[in-house]
């Protein structure tokens, strides 16, 4: 408990210290409008309260992935610990607050745009495949895990689960073509509130019971030799499985949908930097819920053992820590959740796609335009997951890397605005995560299974190939890129 109390004070003085310092080298100005009012349309740039964005911006990113992550991440020791602090810190927040502010400094663009402008139009063009693939996916997955749920909880079988895979896409494409204030904004917040609050109440019983878990002295991967994952090393594994609450290329797709509903650029630290820093205390919470779980018998003592899934831990742990009402919030961490993050998704694939050919989407019809494709797309996609028994896994596993590949993408982009920038000093602080995600996501496709498979002894050798030619490629071709970052998009 000692490296976990020492983890949630390190997250908080993060947020205060090096969230301040990176917002001074971006330097946002309170008198610079902003794509919420040049570009207010009534659908998608809106002016909402600081609050609702934040609380918005924290459902957005977070859904089911700091819960989950941290609780299969846990299995790896107090390592988890470690990655959530630092990754979250000069990772994550970093990584959340720039795809914000570059997005609101150019027009309220998505992941693909900023790409294309600091990275070039090749870049953008295979980025624009790549984050509609990802969101698609996300989608997916999202009408399918909480449907087998709820049809589980409704008698079961195969005829619940597709009436309730048919329910949830029917709310995918409401939320997806009506305005973000509609929906989004107002039940958004009620179910930030309730995750909120189940970690807060979590938290409250980790320090009351103050159960005895792994701490980092005891080594990396447990204690006494007792590692729930002898055949994942830490690197690369621990990096993709925890990803939100650390680091999540997801959230690059997600900052920009807040980028046009603020109303001031002061309130990107608080909303960018701060959701992630608070995802990460959720991820902490998790963490530590699940170290007493793996590894101090809190399997035995809630009736589960160390095999169980990560929702079926979420259930066990909050029924048996919070009682009835803590059976319900569990209800809306592993079924709202993922609901809440399917819909922002397929609404930031319409968006990405729209900004791509330039289409207005103020009419209705052109809203259908983009959508009806993309869900029938999807359609197949849940059939193809329906279908085949290991669907699921396999989708799944592919998005964990593509998820990390993209938060790639989106820190090469901050490094290539502040190298080519009169900030151009301060590029450190993107290029760092930038070189150690690279190397993270060449080491896994090549060593895990989904990918090349190659012997999991040569992954640390990866691992530092690919970091030394990523920053020999960027220094080599350092000036060739970036405009300047206070001009607007155009």
């Amino acid at each position: 408990m000692v490296s976990f109390i020492i983890s949630v004070a390190a997250l908080v003085l993060g947020y205060l210290l090096y969230g301040k310092f990176v917002e001074r080298i971006v330097g946002p100005d309170p008198d610079r409008k902003t794509p919420a009012v040049t570009k207010a349309d009534g659908v998608d740039f809106i002016v909402m309260p600081s609050w609702k964005v934040f609380m918005i911006q924290f459902l957005n990113i977070a859904g089911t992935g700091p819960i989950f992550g941290a609780i299969m991440g846990a299995k790896f020791g107090p390592s988890c610990y470690l990655w959530i602090v630092l990754g979250c810190i000069f990772g994550g927040a970093v990584h959340d607050y720039m795809c914000g502010m570059l997005s609101l400094r150019n027009g309220g663009v998505g992941l693909p745009e900023l790409v294309g402008k600091y990275l070039g139009k090749g870049t953008r063009n295979v980025m624009l495949v790549f984050s509609v693939l990802l969101l698609l996916l996300v989608g997916t997955v999202f009408v399918y895990s909480p449907a087998i749920i709820l049809g589980d909880m409704t008698g079961g079988g195969n005829v619940s689960v597709a009436v309730w895979v048919v329910a949830i896409f029917i709310y995918y494409i409401i939320a997806t073509l009506l305005p973000i204030d509609k929906i989004i904004g107002r039940i958004y917040p009620v179910f930030s509130v309730a995750l909120l609050f189940m970690a807060a109440a979590l938290l409250v019983c980790l320090v009351v019971k103050w159960p005895s878990i792994p701490e980092l002295w005891d080594g990396l991967g447990g204690w006494s030799g007792k590692v729930a994952l002898k055949d994942q090393p830490i690197f690369p594994c621990l990096f993709i499985t925890i990803a939100c609450g650390a680091v999540s290329g997801f959230h690059s797709t997600q900052s920009p949908l807040m980028a046009r509903c603020l109303g001031n650029e002061r309130l990107g630290r608080p909303v960018f930097y701060g959701a992630m820093i608070t995802e990460g205390l959720v991820a902490l919470i998790w963490a530590a819920v699940s170290s007493w779980f793996f590894f101090d018998g809190g399997a035995a003592q809630v009736g589960s053992d160390i095999t169980a899934s990560a929702p079926a831990v979420v259930t066990k742990v909050s029924r048996g820590w919070l009682g009835i009402f803590g059976g319900i919030l569990a209800l809306l961490g592993v079924v709202a959740a993922p609901i809440t993050s399917g819909d922002t998704a397929f609404r930031s694939a319409r968006l990405i796609i729209a900004d791509a050919f330039h289409l207005d989407q103020h009419p209705m019809g052109r809203r259908l335009a983009i959508a009806v494709p993309m869900f029938v797309a999807s359609a197949f996609l849940l059939w193809y997951n329906i279908s085949n028994p290991d669907g699921f896994n396999v989708i799944w596993r592919y998005f964990g890397w593509s998820n990390q590949t993209l938060a790639c993408f989106m820190l090469w982009t901050a490094t290539a605005w502040l190298a080519g920038s009169r900030k151009g000093r301060w590029y450190l602080v993107t290029l760092l995560p930038a070189l150690f995600m690279t190397s993270v996501c060449v080491t896994f496709i090549l060593v895990d299974k989904t990918g090349f498979g190659l012997p999991a002894g040569l992954a640390p050798w990866i691992g530092l190939g690919a970091f030394a030619v990523s920053a020999g490629v960027f220094h080599a071709l350092k000036g060739r890129t970036g405009k300047d970052p206070f001009q607007e998009y155009s």
